[in-house]
């Protein structure tokens, strides 16, 4: 039911290279919120008008005014922000945090690292950067663009950052879609390092480049291949084992055991994405039904709901979870949703 009273707001400070950036060319950042709110929008000036529904026009303010202040920090601004912005206004209501410590932060899902301030995108988000501090074990399992890796990254920064670990370990198992890795120069380091690119771009943002070079120099940063793990007892460090659906049973047991004192983990992964070879059985799916609920592991599901990328990612993935779900034969193993 559309309000009878329009919503209207003003923004200030009153400036109209601001207000321009706000719009977007052709005013197409505010056609995106009609678009997805069902609200209408009219605008002169810093002056706002907002037609709908009640709670689709408090929630068209709230999107604009945070984007209007977006505007004061960044000279240009992108449907990427438009979206992100939408994306957490129709997520679940989240705590707000503190502007406290880095671990009162942490309590509310805001990662803190020297160079930025990291904060969810939604109530999946925060909970699983609140079960990441809670534990020393923590699963994050959901589609891809739904940041597991880059908050367990951001983690893992803050982490080192702190002193409260002594290095970072980034691992993957060796196996890609449909690809084989045998043609690709180098031992089996080398081989794997190009597929931990994501990995690599979140602690260049976080860190700076030349501060992670030499880190990794310095052995404080280590990228291992899965296969390396093995015998090794990884004390006082936070190791991060990304596409972890890719592991066999046995390799997921190996890892889960090299954990040692002072130590965290993160293990994310999708389990709709299987690479292995057809009948082998995948590590993360195998333990999702029997460590969910053990003390000191925790577990994260994010949905397509969580996406953050293009909202026509979300689409894609929910299509692809209403085919497998109509097709069970043809799909990859059940996620919880």
């Amino acid at each position: 039911m559309n309000s009878s009273t329009p919503l209207r707001f003003l923004l200030e400070p009153s400036d109209s290279r601001r207000l321009a950036r706000l719009c977007g060319q052709y005013d197409e950042h505010l056609q995106l919120i009609e678009r997805r709110l069902g609200v209408r929008i009219s605008s002169r000036g810093a002056h706002f008008s907002i037609e709908g529904t009640a709670e689709s026009c408090e929630t068209a303010q709230s999107v604009i005014s945070r984007l209007y202040d977006e505007t004061a920090r960044h000279l240009d601004l992108g449907v990427e922000q438009v979206h992100l912005q939408l994306r957490e206004a129709g997520a679940e209501p989240m705590e707000p945090a503190p502007e406290g410590s880095a671990g009162e932060a942490a309590e509310f899902g805001v990662v803190r690292t020297k160079r930025m301030l990291i904060r969810p995108r939604g109530r999946s988000q925060q909970s699983y950067v609140r079960a990441i501090t809670s534990h020393d074990v923590n699963f994050g399992i959901g589609p891809a663009g739904t940041g597991k890796t880059y908050l367990a990254v951001a983690c893992a920064v803050a982490a080192l950052e702190a002193d409260q670990v002594r290095r970072i370990l980034l691992v993957r198992p060796a196996v890609e879609a449909g690809e084989k890795l045998g043609f690709l120069p180098g031992d089996l380091a080398q081989k794997i390092d190009p597929y931990l690119r994501p990995l690599y771009d979140a602690l260049y943002e976080m860190m700076g480049f030349e501060h992670v070079a030499k880190l990794i120099e310095r052995h404080v940063i280590e990228v291992c291949p899965l296969a390396y793990m093995r015998g090794r007892t990884l004390n006082n460090a936070f190791v991060i084992l990304d596409e972890s659906q890719n592991t066999t049973p046995e390799q997921m047991k190996m890892f889960l055991t090299r954990i040692g004192f002072g130590s965290k983990a993160v293990i994310t992964g999708d389990i709709t994405q299987v690479d292995l070879p057809r009948g082998t059985a995948s590590g993360l799916a195998q333990v999702v039904t029997f460590l969910e609920g053990v003390e000191g592991i925790g577990f994260t599901w994010f949905t397509a709901r969580d996406v953050v990328r293009h909202p026509l990612v979300q689409r894609i993935v929910e299509a692809y979870e209403a085919f497998e779900h109509a097709n069970p034969r043809d799909a990859a193993p059940p996620r919880r949703s």
